[in-house]
C-alpha cells in the first residue's frame, strides 16, 4: 500500500521588489593608494624577470646585456607569448635564452662559446631576433 502526500496549505504571500544592492568602498580604504598598488603590479607583469640561474649565468659566463638587448628579448617574449609558446629558446647575436614565456622569466643564458655543441631541453619553440 502506498500512503499519500501530506500538504499543509499555507498562504500565499505577494513578492515584494528587491532593493538595489548598492557597494560601497568602506571609508577605512584609500582609493588613490589602491589604485596606485594596482597600477604597479599591472607594470610589473610585463617586466622581463631573470632567475637566480640565469643571473649567476650571465655573471659567470660575462655577458655583457645592454639595454636594446633587453628590448629585443621583451619583444620576443611577447612574440611567443602571441603564438601560445610556453618555453621559448630565444637566440640574440651570439647570445641564447631559455625564457619562460608564462613567467617572463629567463632561466638561463648562454654566450656564444658555450652555445656550440650545447643541447637545448624542455622547449616547445625558437625564435631568432
Amino acid at each position: 500500500m502506498v500512503d499519500k502526500p501530506f500538504f499543509v496549505s499555507q498562504p500565499i504571500k505577494p513578492i515584494e521588489p528587491r532593493k538595489p544592492r548598492t557597494t560601497t568602498i568602506p571609508s577605512t580604504v584609500d582609493k588613490d593608494l589602491f589604485k596606485e598598488v594596482l597600477q604597479k603590479e599591472i607594470v610589473g607583469t610585463e617586466d622581463l624577470k631573470f632567475s637566480r640561474h640565469a643571473q649567476e649565468r650571465i655573471e659567470n659566463r660575462q655577458i655583457k646585456l645592454e639595454q636594446k638587448h633587453l628590448l629585443r628579448l621583451k619583444e620576443a617574449v611577447e612574440k611567443a607569448q602571441t603564438k601560445g609558446a610556453r618555453e621559448s629558446l630565444i637566440l640574440l647575436d651570439d647570445l641564447a635564452f631559455v625564457v619562460s614565456i608564462k613567467n617572463k622569466t629567463v632561466i638561463t643564458a648562454v654566450d656564444g662559446e658555450s652555445r656550440r655543441g650545447n643541447v637545448f631541453t624542455n622547449i616547445d619553440s625558437a625564435i631568432i631576433n
